[in-house]
């Protein structure tokens, strides 16, 4: 079974570089697709929230204003985990939460197998009582839906309908990563190659 809480196997190596647009909120397509519709810290979905996610800024911008509308400075994450992170500095989460250090387990607990990456649970407070029972309620929907509903767990588990079409877009300074476009999730919808679930 697809876990709707499974970390990334591997660090993030960015596949899109747009750069020159003054406002960061401007970047918020290219992140969604960067980050699959979830959230860095907590792999919340896109799809499950009525609000969508936040631009977080990985270098805060209150202690380096001039990363502010930097691409690889942003980070795509719910309000929750954005609110809880503020301007504190903390590890690169796309480098240290990932499958092999942080890993839910069935009763929606975070298990934490480093220190930086306990220190970063620790931080956003991602064991929090409310944070564990949102995640085992999303679990047993999931698993429920696989077994009795097919078309109820491929709409929980698959991509939003409206995945940005990134070729359409045109960045101030261009593109540093073009080849990115052509990998996107809405290319992969059109050529039929994207997954159904993720």
């Amino acid at each position: 079974m697809t876990s709707p809480f499974t970390y990334p196997a591997s660090p993030l190596a960015r596949r899109h570089g747009p750069e020159g647009y003054a406002d960061y909120a401007s970047y918020r397509p290219w992140l969604r697709d960067e980050f699959t519709s979830r959230c860095v810290y907590c792999l919340l979905r896109k799809r499950w929230v009525l609000s969508g996610l936040h631009i977080d800024h990985f270098s805060p911008v209150a202690r380096q204003p001039e990363l502010a509308a930097t691409y690889n400075n942003l980070l795509y994450a719910c309000a929750s985990c954005n609110a809880a992170k503020r301007d504190l500095e903390v590890p690169d989460a796309t480098a240290i939460l990932l499958a092999d250090s942080l890993r839910v387990l069935k009763d929606g607990t975070i298990e934490a197998s480093t220190p930086v990456a306990a220190w970063v649970d620790k931080i956003l407070g991602l064991n929090a009582p409310k944070y564990r029972e949102y995640r085992l309620l999303w679990i047993e929907i999931v698993a429920l839906a696989r077994k009795h509903d097919p078309d109820l767990y491929r709409r929980v588990m698959t991509f939003p309908d409206d995945l940005p079409d990134l070729a359409a877009l045109l960045p101030p300074d261009g593109n540093t990563r073009p080849d990115g476009v052509k990998t996107s999730h809405f290319e992969q919808r059109k050529n039929a190659t994207l997954p159904e679930s993720y």
